[in-house]
């Protein structure tokens, strides 16, 4: 088992290269084993046969140690003050729903200013505990 981090990932051709010390390795999508899309700055285990890369996942489910990366209170405060911009959405790796938010807010000339402050209260509470990538946040 080889650890490495994904250097690049084209979602639209389903490729990518990651990187092991100092030695790189294109993949594709049918070696990913994770439940989550691979994204840049991935850290990943993974096995090279007949130098093709297979069986590669987030380091996190192969370990079983998921570990957060991402502060509540960080998304709490971006939410309370920019919420209505969805900058904690996209602080989080949500980038869909926060360009939403963003759109919402600009169609009703700012009722979006509600949704972040909602969601100020539901990251101060603990109802949003996690990242897109399904790690808690700390």
């Amino acid at each position: 088992m080889i650890i490495g981090q994904i250097e690049s990932y084209d979602s639209e051709k389903q490729t990518g290269l990651v990187k092991s010390q100092d030695d790189f390795f294109a993949f594709d999508e049918a070696s990913w084993k994770s439940s989550v899309p691979p994204d840049s700055g991935d850290e990943v285990t993974f096995e090279v046969k007949d130098g093709v890369v297979v069986n590669m996942r987030l380091v996190a489910e192969s370990t079983k140690l998921v570990e957060g990366v991402k502060k509540r209170w960080i998304a709490t405060t971006l939410a309370f003050f920019l919420g209505a911009v969805g900058a904690h959405r996209f602080y989080l790796g949500f980038y869909k729903l926060g360009f939403a938010q963003l759109a919402f807010t600009v169609l009703t000339h700012g009722y979006g200013l509600l949704w972040g402050f909602i969601d100020a209260v539901l990251l101060f509470a603990g109802h949003i505990h996690k990242d897109s990538k399904g790690r808690p946040l700390k």
